[in-house]
């Protein structure tokens, strides 16, 4: 193949992982090129792919697909939880390629969380948490990003109720630091403007709506201004992502899930990438979920996982 391949996991066959990866290795298997993790007989009827024994294999027209062994049919829109050890294993496949150094980055499609819980007991709150765990790291952080904005968020699978307890100056502090050096290293942002939202409305407004921005996210922020790192903020959430404001920072830290993933897929919902940060390989994936009410109907579209391709494969040159 020449230069080293992406690997790209299959994520679950019931959704539209499948179709999506044969529509972005059509649109950009020349330009990033990547060998598909999965189940041949999940892949679309009629799809052009080889089967490749290893990821040394020549270049052909046809989309590479490493096998990994499913125990069960896909039922487009269907998830079935016999297929949670087929799903969890393209992961942790793509996990070991990478590391080894024999692929370039990881590529992931969207899980169904619950069906890996009720068929595998995934103990994982998502793909970050594992990915996390099968490297050996302590803490990882959450990009999604996009041509027109970055956000980080602090806490991520959590209901809200528990995001002030889980909010303390430590996470932040990691946060904050891992998102600086990503932006040096992975985006070549040589001195990145960070912007950082406060959790409550309007940043708390001096104690009257909240205590956390200025007792928890102030002292932080200034105790990592001290180093060097420019920060702005703790900022009001509401007015940090319009054109003017998203003008001044590079990237945004968000306190929480919603808070940092509502403004990118309103702005970005076809292009978003989600990006781990903290990883020891590189890893992206498209920001969308299964899609089950479309998947089987050849409507997908691949925007999302052909910019995760892109980014992946320019992370990891």
């Amino acid at each position: 193949m020449g230069e080293r391949p992406l690997v790209m996991s299959c994520g679950d066959p019931s959704g539209i992982g499948p179709e999506i990866a044969v529509k972005a290795w059509e649109a950009i298997g020349r330009e990033c090129p990547f060998v598909w993790l999965g189940d041949p007989k999940h892949l679309p009827d009629g799809c052009d792919f080889r089967v490749v024994p290893d990821l040394t294999a020549p270049a052909s027209g046809a989309l590479p697909v490493l096998p990994v062994s499913f125990a069960a049919a896909a039922h487009a829109g269907q998830p079935d939880p016999a297929n949670a050890a087929g799903v969890i294993e393209a992961v942790r496949r793509g996990v070991e390629l990478v590391q080894s150094g024999a692929a370039r980055g990881l590529v992931t499609c969207p899980i169904h969380k619950a069906a890996l819980k009720a068929g595998a007991g995934f103990g994982f709150p998502g793909h970050t948490e594992y990915l996390a765990h099968l490297a050996g790291m302590k803490r990882v952080v959450m990009m999604l990003a996009s041509d027109t904005l970055r956000v980080v968020p602090v806490t991520i699978h959590i209901p809200l109720s528990d995001v002030p307890r889980a909010l303390t100056a430590d996470a932040l502090e990691d946060t904050i630091r891992i998102t600086h050096a990503a932006l040096i290293r992975d985006f070549e942002i040589a001195h990145p403007r960070i912007a950082v939202a406060g959790l409550n409305p309007h940043a708390g407004e001096d104690g009257t709506m909240g205590h956390e921005d200025g007792t928890l996210i102030a002292p932080v922020l200034e105790r990592l201004r001290a180093e060097g790192i420019d920060l702005r903020g703790p900022l009001p959430a509401d007015t940090m992502f319009h054109a003017p404001a998203r003008a001044r920072y590079d990237a945004a830290v968000c306190m929480y899930h919603d808070q940092a993933l509502i403004p990118i897929k309103t702005l970005a919902f076809d292009e978003g990438v989600n990006v781990t940060l903290g990883l020891p390989f590189v890893r992206t994936s498209p920001d969308h979920g299964t899609a089950y009410d479309i998947a089987g109907q050849g409507v997908a579209r691949p925007d999302s996982l052909i910019a995760a391709l892109r980014m992946a494969w320019n992370m990891g040159a």
